[in-house]
């Protein structure tokens, strides 16, 4: 594509020069000969400054958001007044607009995402879609899954998974839409016809500095970002900030959904929660039908409202919403069980903020009084490194406040020390009622917990949930909870063997 086609649509303050151009990248190391270079200023790094590496890699020409860039002989040249929105538009145009020839399904908010993501694309692969689903455990293709390096990846890297999905014949893509990837205009250009917000509570605030920043931030969604709004606005009529776009939305959307236990265009009737999971009238505008869930407790029913309100919007029937909602058992790392013979239960689940960390803790307390017995809740958590550290204590309180032990230890620490993270939470645990041991390494902290654990109770590791790596410095060690804790369980000697004898002592009485 000639270099003055592929800046078509884009902001340019100047240009000069043309080249045939093949590709595009944004990261010198993976130019190759006839590629246009995008240098942009990051967060933490400015891609001007790897110039001369591109072209030395063989670049025919160079995109730049930076005036003080002189620019170089013999190559296209064109400084632009935002790179990252020059890098969306471009690879638009590259890549012949894969996004306006699928129907985006973006979900967006604090706590939720990822199951309510999952839930639709359950919902719309019922009804036969085929599908793709871009969040922070995985990608998803007609089926083919890849890790995921980005909750919501560069615009460049999403139009080409986009135009792969347009090539297997996808016809819808969920996604999941940071706070970040808004404000940093990753999805600049992209146009959803249906748009979640599940809720809005402290995070990330190392980043934003306010929750009034955070929440200008998830409502670029709802107003469109370089785009129309959305066709259809999902919002959380229970949720203050879902208030707030409610009115946004009216002048915004043409269509307006709200959900909410109690109240909304989707609600419930005769919610009944258990450890099995919940069952429930799904009340929709267009009818009514019995759910139930292996879903566990009320934020899984919020985010069944809110995924049920988006499919129905994109053609899905009430039957197909209550089947895939009947299958899906699990999502990876969102109270996932862990059994491994033993006679308590283990969860892994991601929560980690303090909002999330007092709901989990609430779901576990219900969950061991409906087991009936006096089971305790023990808590193993810990707080990133390098983030907001406000929210510390205030997640050291949740914990202690919902919990009967809890064990504090390490979670990402990233570049700070541990001791320092620790002692931040501990100012919170110490408001709480709950008794509490702190142990740095996160292997250890849950070996203690489960060694604590007695039959009836609840032991909850929170904060990782699926992910696979513990990053300690600069370095990403692999470290899976839901693989340290089965290896802990096992090592108290549960097991088949151990699960077999109980049963023949059972018998025997």
């Amino acid at each position: 594509m000639k270099f003055s086609d592929l800046l078509f649509g884009v902001e340019v303050r100047s240009v000069q020069g043309e080249a045939d151009c093949y590709g595009i990248q944004y990261d010198s190391r993976k130019v190759q000969t006839g590629d246009c270079f995008v240098a942009m200023k990051g967060e933490t790094t400015d891609g001007n400054a790897y110039i001369d590496s591109a072209l030395g890699h063989g670049a025919f020409a160079v995109v730049t958001d930076s005036d003080a860039e002189p620019p170089r002989e013999g190559v296209g040249w064109a400084v632009v007044s935002h790179g990252r929105r020059a890098l969306a538009v471009m690879s638009g145009n590259l890549l012949r607009h894969p996004a306006r020839k699928l129907k985006l399904i973006g979900v967006t908010g604090t706590n939720g995402k990822t199951t309510t993501a999952f839930l639709v694309e359950a919902m719309l692969a019922e009804a036969q879609r085929k599908t793709g689903l871009v969040g922070t455990i995985e990608y998803r293709l007609a089926g083919e899954a890849v890790p995921a390096p980005h909750t919501t990846p560069e615009s460049l890297d999403l139009n080409r998974f986009l135009a792969d999905g347009v090539k297997r014949g996808v016809s819808d893509v969920v996604m999941e839409v940071s706070s970040h990837a808004l404000q940093q205009e990753r999805v600049y250009g992209f146009h959803y016809d249906v748009a979640i917000f599940t809720n809005l509570t402290r995070d990330h605030l190392d980043y934003h500095k306010t929750m009034g920043e955070y929440f200008a931030a998830k409502q670029l969604l709802f107003k469109g970002c370089g785009v129309e709004p959305p066709r259809v606005a999902v919002l959380n009529k229970e949720d203050e900030y879902g208030r707030e776009l409610i009115d946004i939305s009216k002048k915004l959307s043409p269509e307006l959904r709200t959900y909410g236990l109690r109240d909304g265009h989707f609600h419930t009737e005769d919610l009944k929660m258990g450890p099995e999971g919940s069952r429930f009238m799904l009340v929709t505008p267009e009818g009514k039908i019995d759910i139930f869930t292996p879903l566990l407790g009320k934020v899984n029913v919020y985010n069944i409202l809110a995924a049920s309100a988006a499919a129905m919007a994109r053609g899905v029937t009430l039957a197909q919403v209550a089947e895939a909602v009947r299958k899906l058992a699990h999502v990876p790392g969102r109270f996932q069980r862990v059994n491994a013979g033993q006679p308590f239960t283990v969860v892994v689940d991601y929560a980690h903020t303090d909002d999330a960390l007092r709901n989990l803790t609430a779901l576990a307390r219900e969950f061991v009084r409906s087991a009936g017995g006096n089971g305790r809740v023990i808590t193993v958590f810990g707080c990133g490194g390098d983030r907001d550290r406000t929210k510390r204590p205030l997640m050291g309180q949740a914990a202690g406040d919902g919990s009967d032990f809890v064990v504090l230890t390490s979670d990402n620490p990233r570049t700070e020390n541990p001791l320092g993270i620790i002692h931040d939470a501990v100012r919170g645990l110490r408001t709480a009622k709950a008794e509490f041991t702190t142990e740095p390494d996160r292997k250890r902290a849950i070996g203690l917990a489960i060694r604590l654990a007695k039959p009836g109770d609840i032991v909850l590791i929170a904060g990782k949930g699926h992910e696979r790596v513990q990053v300690i410095g600069e370095t990403s060690l692999p470290f899976s909870d839901v693989e340290v804790a089965t290896a802990a369980i096992r090592a108290q000697g549960y097991g088949e063997d151990f699960m077999q004898a109980l049963e023949s002592s059972r018998s025997a009485h």
